[in-house]
């Protein structure tokens, strides 16, 4: 009980160092069962999230709880640089991958409620390039290419029914032959326009609204967002979502005075953890701070914190505001976490997905804790979020590690979170 206690007294040292007394926290705080959870579950969260550091499963990472509005828990594990034995810290900075895609899909939601769009009109309205897009059908080992049975609107590219994948569907040689493939721009000199116009000479996976196809939608909608708005995504994002929620520290590119918290990314192999290659390509380091600096991914670009994303997910669960701040309506936020592809998606049994989140439908198919009407996502270097409105509940877990492997901790994350919801 001694060594225990001590162990638990030495990671609570360890998170007081990685988050100064002196700093603010994101959110509101409270003690844990002010808002009906459990300190001792919340501890043994701790206990598990610290193991998968000395098993050597992760290299760190940070996890942020809030329940009714209020910040709970959050605390950072591992290090930002084993290298440089670095210990994370509470406010450093990850690369969120396709967790920009929630923040783009709020984007073009704003937009419709300025009266500058409707998600039910044609892309090819804001970017003419796609007026008589192709999809590319599989015969045998090979493939043709045949005309689209119909535009692809908004609401297709918020849903991941558009049809456009990765690059790796029946046509990929020439989709590789155009340098589009995979999710990663950082490196990219050009504007996202250019290359978002490149894309709609390249025929897609699917027809429109057919399947649940995951890929570039969310980069399209970045695109439209520049041409609707006359700026680029991320001055958009800033005037629109980043200043106002707070949210100082995502940034698409790393100012440069930021560069020490930026998270190393490491890779899972039979000999452990390894260091990612630097700069590197998808599973690098990435391009983030000595990159080009000009294109902005609406699908996959973000660096942020677990606090600046908690507070983006507190705004959602708000109902569209935060400190006074609001966003979006409550009906927007409603149509943004409802169910629009009926059983199209196909990733999570119990699941479908909204404008921007997969949205929990049905619990028992699903088989984790949760509720009916929760909604999330992820990113490509194993970080995840939730939101539960059922239970008033915000997660935000960010890692750095691709590919991951087998590690476990998302499931343990989720059920030793609900195991400390009390009331």
């Amino acid at each position: 009980m001694k060594t225990e206690a001590l162990r638990l007294g030495a990671l609570a040292l360890v998170a007081a160092l990685a988050y100064p007394i002196a700093a603010e926290p994101p959110l509101p705080t409270a003690k844990p069962e002010e808002v009906g959870m459990s300190s001792q579950g919340l501890e043994r969260l701790s206990e598990v999230l610290q193991s998968y550091i000395d098993d050597d499963r992760l290299a760190g990472s940070v996890a942020l709880v809030t329940r009714r509005g209020k910040l709970v828990y959050h605390e950072a594990f591992g290090n930002r640089d084993r290298e440089a034995s670095a210990a994370m810290g509470r406010d450093d900075i990850f690369r969120i991958a396709s967790q920009t895609k929630a923040l783009v899909s709020l984007a073009i939601l704003m937009l419709q409620e300025d009266g500058e769009l409707l998600i039910g009109q044609p892309l090819s309205d804001f970017l003419p390039a796609f007026a008589d897009h192709k999809v590319a059908i599989a015969v045998g080992d090979d493939y043709g290419v045949v005309p689209a049975n119909r535009p692809i609107t908004l609401r297709d590219l918020l849903t991941h029914t558009s049809g456009f994948g990765y690059g790796n569907g029946p046509a990929a040689a020439l989709w590789h032959q155009a340098g589009i493939q995979g999710w990663y721009f950082a490196d990219r000199k050009e504007p996202v326009v250019e290359t978002i116009n490149r894309l709609a000479s390249l025929p897609a996976d699917a027809q429109p609204g057919e399947a649940f196809v995951y890929g570039y939608s969310t980069d399209i909608l970045g695109a439209v967002v520049e041409v609707v708005s006359g700026q680029t995504l991320a001055e958009f994002l800033h005037a629109r979502v980043l200043g106002p929620l707070g949210m100082k520290d995502s940034h698409f590119y790393l100012p440069k005075d930021k560069k020490d918290r930026l998270t190393t990314v490491y890779s899972a192999s039979a000999d452990g953890l390894q260091r990612a290659p630097d700069p590197g390509h998808m599973v690098g380091q990435g391009a983030y701070l000595e990159g080009p600096r000009t294109s902005f991914s609406g699908g996959a670009g973000l660096l942020s914190t677990a606090g600046d994303y908690g507070r983006f997910l507190q705004m959602m669960l708000n109902g569209g505001s935060l400190d006074g701040q609001r966003l979006i309506s409550p009906a927007t936020v409603a149509l943004m976490t409802t169910n629009h592809v009926g059983e199209k998606f196909g990733w999570n049994r119990g699941s479908g997905f909204g404008l921007g989140f997969s949205v929990v439908v049905d619990i028992g198919a699903r088989g984790v804790p949760g509720s009916v009407g929760e909604f999330g996502w992820g990113g490509a270097y194993h970080s995840s979020y939730w939101v539960d409105p059922a239970e008033e509940l915000v997660v935000v877990y960010l890692t750095q590690i691709i590919p991951a492997g087998a590690v476990d901790d998302h499931g343990k994350l989720r059920a030793l979170v609900y195991a400390a919801i009390e009331d």
